[in-house]
């Protein structure tokens, strides 16, 4: 791995002579020594004890990490104290901030020296932070480090002068002049040791702060060390701000460690007050309490879905007793597991945005659905909910006062805890403008850092214009600084995409000729949405709703006068009075089977510039010829036909289509040829019998067939998809194999077979898939795989594990396959 200058990335790797520090020199630290720490923080501590490093050591320390900093003045003389090493050395991982001044402290360079070699002889992970401070000068010890140790040389250059001029004036012993020269010597040695360990920590893959937030670049270091640690932190704020009394709060009420009684408390409260911050602080301050846990985030997005509440039911119950995997087939009978299987287990539950009694009844939210000891924490709007559940507390999460508001808010906009002298009055009335709302001050702070004085005049002046009696008028300001291209792909986003995979998206907003990527970029760098760590789009409630009543506002009393329709009331009103009209572009209904409601295609005759259209369990009727044109992308979960008409596929501009949890038998007619299909989604079609034929569809990049359990094969022209990238084929029991020349395919980089128990052989061919970096095979019927496997350089660690335990078939010209 060739090395590289660390840049505003949040990691970088770089050249070590040994190892990566992602990858310890050997097992043997974590696993023979003994271990008192998890982190170790080297720093200076006159640069950063107070702000950074501070921060830093407070997220660790909230992210369940056993952090140790020399706070109790451990640091004594010249030399490391026998303590402190033995610290050093009991630690599993070393965090060296590299601040301005570092070099200047011959402590922290004999800190430094000692963590290099533990890392050596112990296999000790350690990550360099660079701290405004540019990575080669550590390096190559120029510009401040530089300077540094042209102090240190200068000193050890004073004893040799000393040395000689003693020689001058005076008839030294032997025994003295041995003394002197060692002790020149011994700094001449030290320092090149100095110099050695800064430039081997400097080569080590870290984190570079460059231009980036504090509070960014904090939180991915603190995600990057919980990785490599395992921990099961859930993430929190990286400036917590008054979370620490309100967690207090509610712990008093739940009793952690009296386990007589099952306990079930409400966080109650507004959207964007900190309800879920909360719960999650409590989740890491007592999840070491309980061997069984499992906090489940967003249940009110999730149960939308079809399947939601099954899905949230397999959550809980994976979370609980992993590593066993439960599959559930319906509500009722996820219930009754619930009940089985956890009435006996003390178990710490979090139940996150609940907005209906059916969630809780789902996942079995009762007294005696859990074990004694057990602890059970709903969030909610809601407070009715509380009281149906007869919860022992409701709790009130209350606004910011100003003092938490004025600090909060300070953090965000000048990354120090009070506002700078010049800003005070200004900073005030910001405060006062957001009403104590968490999610106001970040935003608002986040937006106004870095700005000049006559910014934030304008800017204020700006939000007095905006009505102030609702948080979505607040949340606007956002809103209303982004360019048009932005807020059209913002609008989207709220209107349709929430909790869909990042990449899918960005297909879909390319086919609406935007350029999504950068676009998406600013809007995550504004606050306005964030992305999950499984590359979902995610927003906040309120920040939604901001952009829901934007499109509202468009025309608050004729909804077919907007450009987007998401409201299930206003949807059914348009369609079935066929009053569409072109100002629309995507529309939006999301049914359940038992709805039963069909519409005319006659509904939309008018809608002509419709690019975005998802009628989920709805049954369409009449001419083909009247469907919409100009779709990008199409969602028909649970399409009631056994077959789609060619017809009504005739879409030139056609990204993405999704037909999950449909009654299809084939998916068309005939051939059809839709030049921009990118994504095509059939999972959970049951019925499906027949692959479709992929002949004419040239840049298809993504196939879903999960769940296709009726689908004995799939067509020979899947080998023709000469850009596919991902196929996913899981528990597709009836597959036995795929055609050959699938394996002719260099751009694919998924191929997931789990669970298709009848799938027997991967062809000898399948080493030419040079893209291939996930290959997942759990569950099929595979006991032996081409030895070209081996070959496959991009296939992922997980992969490879999946693989080791099988059979290798080598191919031989004369004889055929021979088992190894």
């Amino acid at each position: 791995m060739k090395s590289t200058e660390p840049s505003s990335s949040s990691f970088q790797p770089g050249h070590s002579s040994s190892s990566s520090p992602l990858e310890p020199p050997s097992s043997l630290y974590w696993d023979t020594y003994w271990i008192t720490y998890d982190v170790f923080l080297s720093f200076r501590g006159e640069d950063t004890r107070r702000t950074f490093t501070d921060h830093l050591y407070a997220a660790l320390i909230r992210a369940g990490v056993s952090t140790f900093w020399d706070a109790e003045g451990l640091r004594r003389g010249e030399k490391i104290s026998e303590q402190l090493g033995r610290i050093i050395q009991e630690c599993r991982i070393s965090l060296i901030i590299f601040s301005e001044k570092y070099a200047d402290s011959s402590w922290c360079l004999e800190e430094l020296v000692h963590i290099m070699e533990c890392r050596k002889t112990r296999g000790q992970l350690v990550f360099p932070i660079f701290y405004h401070v540019d990575p080669s000068h550590v390096r190559n010890q120029a510009g401040s480090f530089g300077k540094a140790f042209e102090k240190h040389e200068w000193r050890t250059s004073i004893i040799e002068a000393a040395i000689m001029g003693r020689r001058v004036t005076l008839e030294l012993s032997s025994d003295v002049q041995k003394k002197y020269e060692a002790r020149r010597h011994h700094g001449t040695e030290k320092i090149a040791k100095w110099r050695a360990a800064l430039k081997g920590a400097a080569n080590l893959a870290g984190f570079d702060i460059a231009d980036r937030p504090e509070a960014e670049f904090i939180s991915s270091i603190v995600d990057e060390i919980c990785r490599q640690l395992t921990t099961p932190y859930l993430n929190l704020a990286v400036y917590p701000v008054g979370i620490d009394s309100r967690v207090e709060d509610i712990s008093k009420c739940l009793g952690v460690g009296l386990d007589n009684d099952v306990r079930m408390v409400g966080i109650w409260g507004m959207g964007g007050i900190g309800k879920t911050t909360v719960a999650k602080a409590i989740y890491n301050k007592f999840y070491h309490n309980f061997d069984s846990k499992s906090f489940l985030a967003d249940v009110r997005e999730t149960a939308k879905d079809s399947n939601g509440k099954i899905a949230l039911q397999e959550r809980l119950l994976s979370d609980v007793l992993k590593p066993t995997k439960i599959v559930v087939h319906d509500v009722s009978r996820g219930i009754n597991v619930i009940r089985e299987r956890l009435g006996r287990k003390k178990v710490l539950f979090i139940v996150d945005d609940v907005d209906h009694e059916d969630q809780l009844n789902a996942l079995a939210i009762r007294r005696d659905s859990f074990g004694p000891g057990s602890r059970i924490i709903i969030t909610t709007r809601d407070r009715h909910l509380l009281e149906l559940l007869k919860v022992d507390t409701i709790h009130l999460t209350q606004e910011m006062n100003e003092e938490e508001a004025i600090e909060l808010f300070s953090w965000h906009a000048f990354q120090n805890h009070s506002p700078n002298e010049d800003y005070i009055e200004l900073s005030r009335r910001v405060v006062t403008y957001c009403g104590g709302l968490p999610l106001a001050l970040e935003i608002l702070g986040s937006f106004l850092f870095g700005r000049s004085i006559e910014d934030w005049i304008s800017t204020l002046k700006k939000l007095k214009k905006i009505p102030d009696v609702r948080i979505q008028s607040r949340l606007r300001i956002s809103f209303d600084a982004i360019d048009e291209s932005q807020r059209n792909i913002f609008l989207h986003i709220c209107c349709y995409f929430i909790g869909m995979d990042k990449n899918y998206v960005i297909k879909i907003l390319k086919g609406c000729g935007f350029s999504p990527e950068i676009e998406i970029s600013v809007l995550l760098q504004r606050c306005l949405v964030t992305v999950s760590e499984k590359n979902k789009l995610m927003m906040h409630d309120l920040l939604r709703d901001m952009g829901r009543e934007v499109v509202r506002e468009e025309s608050p009393n004729r909804p077919e006068r907007r450009s987007r329709l998401w409201r299930k009331e206003d949807v059914i009103d348009v369609l079935t009075d066929e009053s569409g009209t072109e100002e629309t572009e995507g529309l939006a209904i999301n049914l359940q089977r038992s709805d039963n409601m069909s519409f005319s295609t006659e509904s939309f005759r008018n809608m002509k510039r419709l690019k975005l259209l998802q009628l989920n369990h709805v049954q369409l009727t009449g001419a083909c010829d009247k469907f919409p044109k100009k779709l990008r992308w199409l969602c028909l979960r649970g399409f009631s036909l056994q077959f789609i008409r060619n017809e009504l596929l005739n879409e030139t501009y056609l990204v993405s289509i999704d037909l999950r949890y449909s009654n299809l038998v084939r998916v068309w007619e005939y051939s059809w040829r839709l030049g921009k299909l990118e994504i095509l989604n059939l999972s959970h079609s049951h019925y499906l019998k027949q692959s479709p034929d992929f002949s004419h569809l040239p840049k298809l990049q993504y196939l879903i067939l999960k769940d296709c359990v009726s689908l004995p094969e799939i067509h020979w022209s899947v080998g023709l998809l000469r850009r596919l990238a991902l196929l996913n084929l899981k528990g597709c029991t009836m597959l036995k194999d795929l055609p050959e020349d699938f394996y002719k395919l260099i751009h694919v980089k998924t191929l997931v077979l789990s669970g298709c128990s009848r799938f027997e052989n991967l062809s000898k061919n399948i080493g030419n898939m040079i893209s291939l970096k996930t290959l997942i095979i759990s569950g099929t019927a595979i006991s032996e795989v081409p030895s070209s496997v081996d070959n496959m350089r991009r296939l992922d660690f997980s992969s490879r594990q999946g693989l080791s335990g099988l059979k290798r078939c080598f191919q031989d010209e004369t004889s055929g396959p021979i088992l190894g």
